[in-house]
């Protein structure tokens, strides 16, 4: 028996700049939390991942916080059409400040 339909991951071009910024000892939680949160139901409310609300960073629809101290924050968008959720943005959050490639973000 099948979960559910399989999502396939696309990247913003703008992510590589971002995940430049995050240490590397980081990327391999980073990529495993994606592959595991957002491959089957990405559009499935949880405590860590919600929709965003007006006006998100990068035009975004959905937030996922994850990592120590939920300190990642990953905006992406879903397309359930062609089965594609799209990571737009690869953040990190220091208590209340938001960084995108080590530039902040205004919440």
């Amino acid at each position: 028996m099948s979960r559910t339909s399989r999502f396939d991951l696309g990247y913003a071009p703008e992510v590589m700049g971002h995940l430049a910024a995050i240490e590397r000892k980081y990327h391999p939680l980073i990529q495993e939390t994606l592959m595991e949160q957002l491959s089957y139901t990405p559009d499935l409310e949880t405590r860590n991942r919600e929709p965003v609300e007006e006006p998100a960073p990068f035009a975004a629809t959905w937030e996922l916080r994850f990592g120590p101290g939920n300190r990642f924050r990953v905006f992406y968008d879903i397309d359930t059409r062609e089965g594609i959720v799209w990571v737009l943005a690869v953040g990190v959050k220091e208590r209340a400040r938001l960084y995108f490639a080590g530039e902040e973000f205004q919440l």
